[in-house]
């Protein structure tokens, strides 16, 4: 194991697990040796192709579930680490979004990951250490029109990491938010896109996007996973309260 980088024995908790930066944070866990996952999704076919090694807790649920998460947390007897980054995309200007829409984004994107963090916290402070990362996005930091709904809820999340570390340091537990820019997962996969992709192909659709960026494509679910998994270990240990951009330089 590379220093820093050793989970051996120790328990993560993954939403948003069957797919996407998700399913490739549980893969860099597995293989960084960690001993326990606790995987949580609406998809539950997903979450059993994920085709890991160690010892695996699957959930099929859905992270705004409240009652969900009081049925789970006492059968939590030890937690480790957790990856807040179950989250839906949408689109819409502010003017003219619906508010049925405004809540179901929030409701997962924002209340789902309020649930998540609040549980794992309560969990990681019965051993005294920990480290969360909760999955923000580079909409949350820059204002970008058409999108209003989901770059809300990002801010909200980041902010919010930020204000569990600062309540959770003296617990030993650290926490920290990423802030994604494109990164070519499913969440791409919505109506808006649909033509695009049937006229020219998904690959050649998100490709073009990518050119869009200084680095001149998306990112992959793993290149996101290691900086997760960076903020995670103990490689980061004097690491907390940050908001990490990992955009290709979208925001320069």
């Amino acid at each position: 194991m590379t220093e820093g980088y050793d989970f051996t024995n120790r328990t993560a908790l993954v939403t948003g697990a069957a797919s996407g930066i998700g399913a490739a944070c549980a893969r860099w866990l597995d293989r960084n040796g960690i001993g326990k996952l606790v995987l949580i999704d609406r998809d539950g076919d997903g979450l059993g192709k994920l085709g890991l090694s160690c010892e695996v807790e699957c959930h099929q649920a859905d992270v705004a579930d409240e009652g969900f998460w009081q049925s789970l947390e006492p059968k939590i007897d030890r937690l480790d680490h957790a990856v807040v980054n179950a989250g839906i995309g949408t689109g819409g200007r502010i003017a003219d979004l619906d508010f049925a829409e405004w809540r179901r984004v929030m409701a997962i994107n924002l209340d789902g990951a309020f649930l998540t963090l609040s549980t794992a916290l309560r969990a990681m402070r019965k051993t005294g250490r920990g480290s969360a990362v909760v999955t923000a996005s580079i909409t949350g930091l820059k204002p970008v029109p058409g999108i209003g709904a989901y770059g809300v809820s990002k801010a909200a999340v980041a902010h919010m990491a930020r204000i569990a570390a600062a309540e959770n340091a003296g617990h030993g537990i650290r926490v920290n938010a990423i802030a994604p820019g494109g990164v070519d997962t499913a969440i791409w996969n919505s109506p808006d896109n649909e033509a695009q992709f049937a006229e020219h192909g998904r690959e050649a659709v998100i490709a073009q996007m990518g050119k869009t960026t200084p680095r001149g494509r998306f990112a992959t679910a793993d290149e996101l996973a290691r900086d997760i998994g960076y903020l995670l270990s103990d490689a980061s240990a004097n690491v907390t309260g940050t908001v990490l951009t990992s955009d290709g330089g979208y925001t320069l």
